[in-house]
C-alpha cells in the first residue's frame, strides 16, 4: 500500500527533512511517532498527496506520487485517500450531511444518501445529520471529520494527531473508532502522533 524510498522534503530549500525508507502493507495499521517539529505532519501530507516531495520515491496503492503534478495528486487523493486532520476543517455553513455529500462530490463519487446515513449511524452521530457544524460539539465534529474521511471508502486512511487533546478514555475510543472504520472499508490506517499512549496499538511503527 505504501512504499517510501530516499524521501526528502523542504519548504524553503534550506532545512531538508530526510525520511527513513518505510513499507506499510495493504490493510495494515501503522503509526508515525515523533516530537513536535520532527516532520510527522509533513510526511502525512506527502503520503496524502497534499503536496509532492522534493526528492525520492513515494508510492501509494501502486501509484508513484513523486511523479504526479498537483492536479493529478488532487484527483488521486479524492478517489483513494481519506484524511482526518488535527482540526476538523468542516464547512461551517453546511450541515453535517452536506459536508459528507460535498466529500462525495469532490471525490467524483455518486451522491449516496444511504451510504451517508450508514456512516453517520456507525459513528453514532446520525441524529446530527441536519445540524450545522457550528451547532455541534468539538467531540462530535471530530466524529464528523472521521465520517468525511471514510465516506468514499478510501484505500488509505490517514489521521494527524487525533488524540492530542483527549483524556485517556477518549483517546482509546478514538483509536478504536479509526481502526474499526478502516477495517469496515478495507482501508490501510496510518496515524501520525507524538502521543505515546497509542504506541502499543500499532505493530508497524516509524519513529522520526
Amino acid at each position: 500500500m505504501l512504499q517510501i524510498k530516499a524521501l526528502r522534503h523542504s519548504y524553503d530549500e534550506k532545512a531538508m527533512i530526510s525520511y527513513p525508507d518505510w513499507n506499510v502493507e495493504k490493510g495494515n495499521h501503522a503509526i508515525i511517532l515523533g516530537n513536535s517539529g520532527c516532520g510527522k505532519t509533513t510526511l502525512l501530507h506527502l503520503i496524502g498527496g497534499l503536496m509532492p516531495p522534493k526528492e525520492g520515491s513515494l508510492e501509494v496503492a501502486g501509484e508513484n506520487l513523486s511523479k504526479m503534478g498537483n492536479a493529478s495528486l488532487d484527483r488521486f487523493r479524492g478517489e483513494h485517500i481519506g484524511i482526518v486532520f488535527q482540526k476538523p476543517h468542516l464547512v461551517r455553513s453546511l450541515t453535517v450531511r452536506e459536508n459528507l455529500t460535498l466529500s462525495q462530490y469532490l471525490g467524483q463519487r455518486k451522491i449516496n444518501k444511504k451510504r451517508t446515513d450508514e456512516v453517520l449511524e456507525k459513528l453514532g452521530i446520525k441524529e446530527l445529520a441536519n445540524r450545522k457544524v457550528h451547532q455541534i460539539s468539538q467531540g462530535q465534529a471530530q466524529r464528523v471529520s472521521i465520517a468525511r474521511a471514510v465516506i468514499n471508502s478510501p484505500k488509505l486512511l490517514l489521521a494527524d494527531e487525533p488524540t492530542a487533546s483527549l483524556d485517556d478514555e477518549n483517546c482509546k475510543k478514538v483509536i478504536d473508532l479509526l481502526k474499526s472504520q478502516a477495517e469496515e472499508t478495507g482501508a490501510t490506517l496510518i496515524v501520525a502522533t507524538h502521543d505515546h499512549r497509542v504506541k502499543s496499538e500499532f505493530k508497524n511503527q516509524l519513529a522520526l
